[in-house]
């Protein structure tokens, strides 16, 4: 009797995971940068401690996962010795410019698809074709010279994991503390404000949408680990897997789907079954030329900006961020900084207006 090949419950894993998220994610219209964009321009951070909230609970579950043995994200590429600096600035910033003016990131797009937006579909087209062609393609001759060639080495660490990074210089296991002080400082501002310790389904959003990611890690080291065939282990982004998605579905690749298109295909379902319990689907288009040329810029910075940073939004400020890898901080303000610039050209006018403080007035994104 011939041995069942477990590589082919990834994408199943993927899709369950992805209809979580997707669900969550679009019935709580959880966006990274409607969360920036109220924060800064209306005071309200309810949204920012939302996502950090998700980060921190995908961190804790991920330890959790990793100290009894079930998780092992040490063979994630987000823990590669190398560290590319330049990448992870650069293609931050990419990502958070076209962030802005695309008016939500590839994750936000999935979840707008769902709810029949052509916008966000023409942008997940350009986002995954970028990331293509900065992975494989022409772009990876620029990405070769202004990114992995120069890495910083972890070496003496031997990984990028902050809490490696610590023990590496203080001669011992800081691991485990450093894990302790990133929650206890994340929980602390979280809930610092009371209004939100009140805000039930936003706790109860950010809880379910991050514990999808040490799912993700549970699930591809298990198949990793009692399968032949290699297994990436990973848990969630959606730049790369976006361009895999394309690929699936134009040409046969003889590559059986992994987690990530798995993850993209749940999302999508997710979304799509959470706009038609919201009642919420209708079909949106870009409205001129001027409109779908943003959309396809913002598009192709998400897709180059995220190969360069290893990781968008979720990859980097949630995945990332749940192994401690040094690069999610840098990326996510990268990210932050690329955003803010692209909003104030949007909504203020003039790209310098983002070092300049604003008075806090509401504003809306074009987009929207």
């Amino acid at each position: 009797m011939p041995e069942f090949n477990l590589t082919l419950i990834l994408p199943v894993f993927g899709v369950l995971a992805g209809c979580v998220l997707g669900f969550v994610g679009r019935a709580s219209h959880f966006c990274t940068l409607s969360a920036l964009e109220r924060h800064w321009y209306a005071g309200d951070s309810s949204g920012l401690r939302t996502w950090v909230l998700a980060a921190v609970v995908a961190l804790i579950g991920t330890q959790v996962l990793v100290a009894f043995g079930l998780a092992d994200t040490g063979a994630s590429f987000y823990l590669d010795p190398g560290f590319p600096w330049t990448g992870a600035i650069l293609g931050g910033a990419m990502f958070g410019l076209g962030m802005a003016l695309v008016g939500t990131c590839g994750f936000g797009a999935v979840l707008r698809l769902g709810g029949g937006s052509l916008r966000a579909l023409v942008v997940l087209t350009v986002i995954g074709l970028a990331a293509l062609a900065a992975q494989r393609g022409i772009v990876g001759l620029i990405r070769v010279p202004l990114v992995d060639d120069q890495m910083i080495t972890f070496t003496a660490a031997g990984s990028q994991s902050m809490g490696d990074i610590a023990s590496s210089l203080a001669g011992f296991d800081l691991r485990w503390l450093v894990a302790l002080l990133m929650i206890t400082f994340g929980l602390g501002w979280i809930f610092k404000e009371s209004a939100y310790r009140s805000a039930r389904a936003k706790i109860a959003s950010a809880v379910a949408i991050g514990l999808v990611i040490p799912f993700g890690w549970w699930a591809t080291t298990y198949v990793a680990a009692n399968s032949f065939d290699p297994v990436q282990i990973e848990a969630g982004s959606f730049v790369v897997p976006v361009g895999d998605s394309i690929l699936q579905l134009i040409t046969y690749t003889g590559v059986w789907p992994d987690y990530g298109v798995g993850l993209i295909a749940g999302t999508l379902t997710g979304a799509i079954l959470a706009a038609l319990w919201k009642r919420d689907i209708r079909w949106e288009a870009c409205d001129d030329a001027r409109e779908l040329g943003r959309h396809i810029l913002g598009g192709t910075l998400m897709g180059i900006g995220g190969v360069f940073a290893m990781g968008c939004t979720v990859g980097q400020g949630i995945t990332g961020f749940s192994i401690m890898a040094i690069s999610a901080p840098i990326v996510m303000l990268s990210m932050a900084f690329g955003a803010r610039v692209g909003l104030a050209w949007l909504v203020e006018g003039s790209a310098l207006a983002a070092f300049r403080r604003n008075d806090g007035a509401d504003h809306r994104h074009p987009a929207e």
